[in-house]
């Protein structure tokens, strides 16, 4: 098993975190990872109101007495959700642990703070990873340019954009994007991270409550099979390559604007996919981490695979890359 700062601060068996993904971050999904010992995320927005979110943990708790976490995106809206509300429920429900997103999250620290939670807070650079390290979250993801969702507009890859924030980041550090198996965990801990985080991985699972044809679509994928939208506006997001999508793309490159697409990138019908497993009824955020999954594991098959296969290289195959100083004597003696 391996030991991380991250494991250590936040109190998980793994260094593995699924990370919130709308209408996808429910209790089955999530105590299911708890159970297999990585931290699980709810996403409280998928929660219609901070009622449903109270439930929905009550529900998690029922499967699971492991600890799992709440993700809280924070964005700007003309008509933003209870943010203080959904705060307010998970501090009243006991969760321990917050991954926020999106704004800043210096104005719910000292809420979650004084309730004894830790928060680990989703960045796509260093500089935004910098600034959450100095207002005082507990921990960062710090996501590559790779990742499902929303990537930034610095188009830095994670082999880069990791140890740049190695470089800079003293809490503990959770690298996101790209990552599907023990390769990638060991990678990222070479990087400087502590731990990864999945999402795409973790939505091509048993437990993710989305429809079969969701999943064997991401098995069928390859690493080239999304799309960037929204650039020209930027506010570029990853998703899955359809004809919604692609026509989202082909319509801003024209010089369209948001409200030309609004109706295409509905959250209903993105929903609707889900649901349905109609893979062209909207646009659905999928990762170029598909390219690497090629089954539909249970959650406990997948993180025990991970975690026994990033031990396995740690220990034999990168520790057979070393030669002893009488290995290198015999080597200079034959050339």
């Amino acid at each position: 098993m391996l030991s991380t700062a991250f494991t250590q601060t936040f109190g998980v068996r793994h260094p593995i975190v699924q990370g919130g993904m709308q209408w996808v971050g429910r209790a089955e999904l999530v105590a299911a990872v708890a159970n297999a010992g990585a931290l699980g995320m709810l996403t409280a927005l998928t929660q219609p109101t901070p009622e449903d979110l109270k439930r929905e943990i009550a529900r998690t708790r029922e499967l699971t007495d492991q600890p799992f976490g709440v993700n809280l995106t924070i964005l700007p809206a003309i008509t933003p959700p209870p943010y203080e509300e959904y705060r307010q429920v998970i501090i009243e429900s006991g969760i321990t642990i917050v991954e926020t997103a999106g704004s800043n999250p210096a104005p719910h620290l000292p809420d979650f703070h004084a309730a004894g939670i830790k928060v680990l807070h989703k960045c796509t650079s260093v500089r935004h990873a910098v600034k959450a390290q100095d207002v005082g979250v507990d921990g960062v993801s710090i996501d590559g340019f790779e990742c499902a969702g929303h990537p930034g507009e610095d188009d830095i890859p994670g082999l880069v954009l990791i140890a740049a924030a190695a470089e800079q980041i003293s809490i503990p550090m959770v690298a996101s994007g790209g990552f599907a198996d023990g390769r990638g965990l060991v990678a990222a801990l070479a990087l400087g991270a502590d731990g990864i985080n999945m999402g795409t991985r973790f939505l091509c699972t048993e437990e993710a409550p989305v429809h079969r044809a969701v999943k064997e679509a991401i098995v069928a994928a390859k690493e080239t099979d999304t799309e960037l939208i929204f650039r020209p506006l930027r506010n570029t997001a990853r998703v899955a390559s359809n004809t919604v999508s692609r026509e989202v793309v082909d319509i801003l490159s024209r010089g369209g604007q948001f409200e030309d697409v609004r109706e295409l990138v509905a959250g209903v019908r993105g929903r609707r996919v889900f649901e349905t497993g109609d893979l062209d009824a909207g646009i659905w955020t999928v990762g170029t981490a598909q390219g690497l999954i090629h089954d539909i594991p249970t959650v406990a098959e997948l993180i025990d695979r991970i975690a026994a296969d990033a031990t396995h290289l740690i220990e034999e195959r990168l520790r057979g890359l070393l030669i002893t100083e009488h290995e290198e004597v015999e080597v200079a003696t034959l050339d």
